[in-house]
């Protein structure tokens, strides 16, 4: 389980930053985990400002919406450079689909936490091939919070932690939802793959 960490109230003048990221395949909850942390801190009364792709529109063109229809207003961003450039002097930076971004993401990440922000990112950890997804797994490596959640295998119902794609195209980055994916387990996921 994961335990948020405690802003520190001591010394308002240089406040500690931190990355954390939320990882796992399609359908496993890390958006609806990211709305959540990013809930808590606006009860906590800190200044928040969440960050998308802009080429995310499946649900809202703005808005940050969790597979459950969970929503939180966000700023849509061309380049992960435009994060720094808007985050302003807010306490917490929330970032969704993080393994769109470019590989600037990982020093945006890392400048928010230098300047003290609590830097919350979400993206999928792997590809619809099994294999490491964009920038992710360089920002799991600096990140001082990692969470993997999993989702269930649509096969089996046994823990999934791959995205399974159902349509015939390579292209990596290919927007969709339960149509196009499903959620598998490793076994299931290998069995799917044999058979294409």
């Amino acid at each position: 389980m994961f335990i948020e960490p405690l802003q520190k109230t001591r010394d308002k003048s240089a406040p500690a930053g931190w990355i954390e990221v939320i990882c796992g395949s399609m359908f496993s909850g890390k958006t609806e985990e990211l709305i959540r942390r990013l809930n808590r801190a606006l009860i906590a009364k800190l200044k928040v400002t969440i960050f998308k792709p802009s080429i995310d529109t499946r649900y809202h063109q703005q808005h940050i919406v969790s597979h459950n229809d969970n929503t939180i207003a966000s700023v849509a961003v061309a380049a992960a450079g435009d994060i720094l450039a808007l985050a302003g002097d807010c306490d917490v930076v929330g970032i969704d689909e993080a393994q769109f971004f470019e590989q600037d993401i990982v020093e945006v990440c890392n400048t928010l936490a230098d300047r003290g922000k609590r830097v919350i990112v979400a993206g999928l950890d792997m590809d619809f091939k099994g294999e490491p997804f964009g920038y992710i797994p360089e920002l799991l490596s600096i990140a001082e919070y990692v969470t993997k959640v999993h989702a269930i295998c649509m096969v089996c119902g046994d823990v999934a932690s791959y995205s399974f794609r159902l349509t015939p195209t390579d292209d990596q980055v290919l927007l969709g939802e339960t149509s196009t994916y499903e959620a598998r387990c490793r076994k299931c996921f290998n069995a799917g793959r044999a058979r294409k």
